[in-house]
């Protein structure tokens, strides 16, 4: 057991989310590590990465978990690629395809003008599938069951938007941003700023605030660094 931990006391994690786990999969990871290495740790997470997302998840353990609040609140960092000409009812691969458009019509300057048009302070609906609580009920529930729910639209601020390679279809892209901003409902509203459709193709978050993926450990590497014996996957 490494001596620079205090679970405890509290340790603020940076870890590097794996591709298709939930965030919630992550924190039930730790803690199963860390009540086999300590006994019973509470652990959270701030800020919440879609399955389909990789990169930087926060996580306190003990008394850091009352700092989570505050650190959900932070500025944001992502690249990614969006996916012109086609869009998925959760906005990203999570579901099949359900339209096709015409892309013959894009020029990357409009691209690239596009991506100016959504700096800024702004509203923007979030998907209905995602974690949004609308009367008690979490949006991808009624989804899911197939209700359609009037959304509101919430404030954001898109401090920087930079497409950093066109390979079309493919957009790739870098986007600091607000708490609250989805980076889904940037994709299909992008793709409708350019009279086609979009969805987000893939993810990556690559800093909160102060803290960087680059000096985030991975899951499988933390783990080790916890606990002698190799856990079951």
């Amino acid at each position: 057991m490494s001596h620079t931990f205090n679970f405890k006391e509290g340790e603020l994690l940076l870890i590097d989310k794996p591709l298709h786990w939930t965030s919630f999969q992550v924190v039930n990871k730790i803690k199963h590590a860390l009540k086999k290495a300590e006994g019973k740790i509470k652990v959270g997470h701030a800020g919440t990465l879609d399955p389909l997302a990789t990169g930087l998840l926060l996580i306190g353990t003990g008394k850091m978990t009352k700092e989570l609040q505050h650190l959900q609140g932070l500025e944001k960092e992502y690249t990614g690629v969006f996916m012109l000409g086609k869009t998925t009812p959760s906005f990203d691969g999570e579901t099949e395809v359900n339209a096709e458009f015409e892309t013959a019509h894009i020029s990357e300057q409009q691209i690239l003008d596009t991506a100016k048009q959504f700096m800024g302070a702004q509203t923007q609906l979030p998907p209905m599938h995602s974690a949004v609580q609308v009367d008690g009920k979490r949006l991808y529930k009624l989804a899911r069951a197939g209700k359609e729910i009037e959304l509101t639209p919430r404030p954001i601020h898109i401090y920087a938007f930079e497409i950093t390679k066109i390979e079309m279809p493919e957009i790739h892209f870098r986007v600091q941003c607000s708490k609250g901003t989805y980076i889904r409902s940037l994709a299909k509203d992008f793709g409708a700023a350019l009279q086609s459709g979009a969805y987000l193709y893939g993810l990556c978050r690559t800093s909160i605030g102060e803290y960087l993926l680059k000096d985030a450990d991975s899951l499988e590497d933390f783990l080790k660094k916890i606990s002698p014996m190799p856990l079951p996957s």
